[in-house]
């Protein structure tokens, strides 16, 4: 069921000219909910709160942040970190540079509030290389909060410190997932970590590590300010909150949109983006980037954007990076270049990936170029099979999932680029 949201008003990213700057900030709240806390809260209490609110991870996992905070072993005297994880390099995703750019006080005070409640020593903000602009915004924001005391030692005359670094990365889309975000993060290369142990038990440099989304320790701030309940009246009953929509593809406005969770696709498609372009129809949605199951344009009535009606519906939420597709699209070129990438970026460690990608990007060159044989559809399928849930990250699911559902979903554009070629079938 879709929720109400015309009335809606961004607080993740509010109408607030100018509001990346630190004395801006300031005069509309900014920091007040971190001097909250660290004058009447204890770690315990803010940790209870999130929990509390559900705040799902904005990264893709969507898992409880409050939840994984209390993961956290107690304090032993020695550091521990928080890695927030700004990669953002899956395909259809770019909301986490608009925090970047419009608003990154809320999220340093975000996650100096989540410091706080996990007795955290360091926060390394973990940038793709390629935002150059948005890593000196954010460098910027930093310096300017270590200038006014909300970063540092005796934070806000509290006694508790904390200190903030801007860690930029090489291009690699593997850098994302959090194992291999510490490996890069420790100077190594960005090879997944075999788990156990978690990085709550042993992640940075062999310390209690918390990795979250830059949107999600965005959100903290608000649910201090304005409490859980409030939090979780917002959006879908189980999957609450605002959220950053990156809507690209065939629509008339692109771009990013703050709504509640748990919003039509088709109100979002219509309404919030001006509808397709030229009029055409819908042939398919990616919902929450690349990585996540396409759906036909046929099957989106009442499929809303939020963790249960998108599992409902054969898909995930994802990171809301929402790619829309006309009737005019090539499905198997599109199969074609996301394999690609992933193929590209696959790290090499574990075989089913290193091989499994290769091969389905070959076998779906074969067919967009028209040398397909029928039976290369259902050894897409069995490639996919292989590859699922038999490596040591994900990354390998990711390549898999978009083949398989575009294979089973949209199979008749698969068959016309083979319908005219005959072979001997074993």
């Amino acid at each position: 069921m879709a929720v109400e949201w015309r009335n809606f008003e961004p607080v993740l990213i509010p109408k607030i000219p100018n509001l990346h700057k630190i004395e801006v900030f300031e005069k509309n709240g900014g920091y007040q909910q971190l001097a909250k806390v660290l004058k009447e809260w204890t770690p315990e209490k803010v940790v209870d709160e999130v929990k509390a609110a559900n705040i799902r991870g904005r990264g893709g996992a969507g898992f409880n942040a409050g939840l994984k905070w209390s993961f956290m072993p107690k304090p032993d005297g020695k550091p521990r970190y928080i890695a927030a994880n700004g990669d953002e390099s899956e395909p259809g995703t770019f909301k986490d540079r608009q925090i970047f750019e419009y608003n990154p006080h809320l999220f340093i005070e975000g996650a100096t509030i989540a410091g706080f409640a996990m007795h955290i020593d360091a926060v390394y903000v973990y940038i793709r290389g390629e935002y150059k602009d948005w890593i000196d915004m954010m460098q910027k924001a930093i310096d300017d909060a270590y200038a006014k005391g909300y970063l540092g030692k005796n934070i806000m005359g509290s006694g508790y410190d904390m200190d903030m670094y801007v860690h930029s990365g090489a291009g690699a889309y593997i850098c994302g997932e959090e194992s291999s975000l510490m490996e890069s993060l420790e100077g190594k290369r960005g090879y997944p970590r075999v788990k156990p142990p978690f990085p709550a038990q042993k992640g940075l440099w062999g310390r209690p590590t918390t990795i979250n989304n830059i949107e999600t320790l965005a959100n903290v701030p608000l649910v201090i300010k304005n409490g859980a309940d409030w939090y979780k009246s917002i959006g879908a009953e189980n999957h609450p909150g605002p959220v950053l929509y990156g809507i690209s593809g065939h629509i008339n406005k692109p771009g990013v949109y703050e709504y509640p969770t748990g919003m039509s696709i088709h109100d979002l498609i219509y309404e919030v983006c001006g509808g397709m372009r030229g009029g055409k129809k819908i042939k398919a949605v990616i919902p929450g980037g690349s990585s996540t199951p396409p759906l036909r344009g046929d099957q989106l009535e009442g499929v809303c954007m939020d963790a249960d009606s998108l599992r409902t519906a054969g898909s995930m939420m994802g990171t809301a990076g929402m790619i829309i597709m006309d009737e005019d699209t090539d499905i198997v070129d599109v199969v074609w270049r996301i394999s690609h990438f992933y193929h590209h970026e696959s790290c090499g460690q574990c075989t089913p990936c290193r091989d499994g990608t290769g091969f389905l990007e070959k076998t779906l060159i074969k067919i967009k170029d028209g040398h397909g044989e029928m039976r290369d559809l259902d050894l897409l399928l069995d490639l996919c099979t292989q590859m699922e849930g038999r490596t040591i990250c994900a990354l390998a699911d990711a390549a898999a999932w978009p083949v398989r559902y575009a294979v089973t979903r949209f199979r008749e554009d698969f068959e016309k680029k083979v319908k005219n070629t005959v072979y001997a079938l074993a």
